[in-house]
């Protein structure tokens, strides 16, 4: 069995503060403000030399009419099925609330170990306030402080003790696709659509997704790890602190990915924020394929798609090599295809081409159209290399590198994409002093 370990109670009794001290992280975010956290967190934690995953889950809210806490239930049940141990948590500084009672009679149905922590207990008189706890009928309770980390070590030496004794296996290193995009263009939309489960909560408002979220893909014989990203506005709109550490998390996932699904809605077209996006995409260097979304919505001609994709091409010029897919993340419309091309850039993004065949093939293009000269003088190319680095990236030796200027380097760039394929792969070229 799995080691995981899940984190459930009603909202604002400092769970995901418990979450970030368990897995030594800030991967979950933390405000006073009920309801933050909405999908299922994963990190990993370890204790006297045993490792285990943590998963945060939104606050539990009963009979709610309110759209995100109807997600956040459900959320919370996959946790409780997912995981070994539960960890329910109180607040010791309300007592017990309705929703702890309605949470523990409904742990008491469930055949897994239930510990019940019982938190912001900091004081002697919060110790015996405490007591209280007995009442919900699930036994002993661990007494802890999750915000400055008193009482942490007893009850991770009982998570500890009810473990299956098996290691789990750890994930090989895999290739992280990000799935990025303005807020509401279906990101958690495709992901579920790809894994055929509800992952993530899918609602019709703008910036559900708060934290980024790793989901390991392995069916049909491609496998990876898929992140779906809380969804990146304009500066100017970020007016919330936690929509901003949503903007900061998407950013940093950008960051950490190796490919990049840029989301865009077909009803709306490409827009600045989407430029922005892929501007970030290409200066970290990341591959990229652009998921026209909500296709199904467009009403369409014979022409419809070359349009659309003309006018996506045109506006991210110079880099235009790159492949754009049509799809409906709803209905699961050419979503098979976007593995496919998952698998093609992937390749390009790793793709090594020996010192011989880019000599043979670039020093005849230089040869047919040398850099032109400047103050009279000539630059001479004479050897090429693919530089040892994460990403394509080559480096042409000349006498004079700091006379070739951008126009020739596009134009260098442009005729290897001719001969080599790096779709959907940002490439860089250099110049050095041979």
């Amino acid at each position: 069995m799995s080691r995981i370990v899940a984190i459930v109670g009603r909202p604002n009794v400092g769970k995901s503060t418990l979450f970030n001290r368990l897995t030594e992280s800030r991967e979950a975010i933390v405000d006073e403000v009920s309801g933050v956290t909405r999908d299922r967190n994963y990190g990993v934690s370890n204790w006297n030399g045993i490792n285990f995953s943590v998963i945060d889950t939104g606050g539990y809210v009963q009979n709610s009419e309110d759209i995100f806490e109807e997600e956040i239930n459900k959320q919370v049940h996959l946790a409780i099925e997912e995981s070994e141990i539960i960890l329910f948590m109180v607040d010791v500084t309300c007592g017990i609330h309705e929703l702890d009672t309605t949470v523990a009679s409904m742990l008491r149905r469930v055949d897994k170990k239930v510990l019940l922590v019982v938190n912001k207990v900091d004081n002697g008189e919060r110790l015996i306030d405490a007591n209280e706890f007995y009442n919900l009928g699930l036994g002993d309770y661990f007494p802890l402080s999750s915000i400055n980390g008193s009482g942490t070590g007893e009850l991770l030496d009982e998570v500890v003790k009810h473990l299956s004794a098996e290691e789990p296996e750890p994930l090989p290193e895999l290739p992280r696709i990000a799935i990025v995009g303005r807020p509401n263009v279906g990101k958690s939309s495709l992901v579920n659509s790809l894994l055929g489960e509800e992952r993530n909560i899918v609602t019709p408002v703008a910036g559900t997704t708060r934290d980024s979220i790793y989901t390991r893909y392995n069916k049909f014989q491609h496998d990876f790890l898929l992140v779906d990203t809380a969804g990146l506005r304009k500066k100017g709109k970020v007016s919330e602190d936690i929509e901003f550490y949503s903007v900061m998390r998407a950013v940093r996932t950008i960051e950490n990915s190796d490919i990049c699904l840029l989301l865009i809605d077909a009803t709306r077209g490409i827009e600045s924020q989407d430029l922005n996006i892929m501007s970030l995409i290409q200066k970290n260097n990341k591959g990229m394929i652009v998921l026209v979304n909500k296709w199904d919505l467009i009403e369409k001609t014979n022409n419809t798609t070359n349009v659309f994709e003309e006018a996506i091409r045109e506006k991210t010029a110079p880099f235009t090599d790159y492949p754009i897919l049509f799809i409906s993340a709803i209905n699961k419309q050419r979503i098979h295809k976007v593995l496919e091309l998952v698998e093609r850039v992937n390749e390009n993004r790793s793709r090594k081409i020996s010192t011989s065949e880019l000599n043979e093939v670039m020093l005849q293009i230089v040869k047919n159209n040398p850099p032109p000269a400047l103050k009279g003088k000539y630059v001479k190319i004479k050897f090429v290399t693919q530089l040892p680095i994460y990403t394509p990236a080559f480096a042409f030796f000349c006498n004079l590198p700091q006379y070739v200027k951008d126009p020739y380097k596009r134009y260098i760039e442009n005729r290897m994409r001719e001969k080599f394929d790096f779709t959907g792969v940002p490439i860089r070229i250099f110049f050095r002093k041979k």
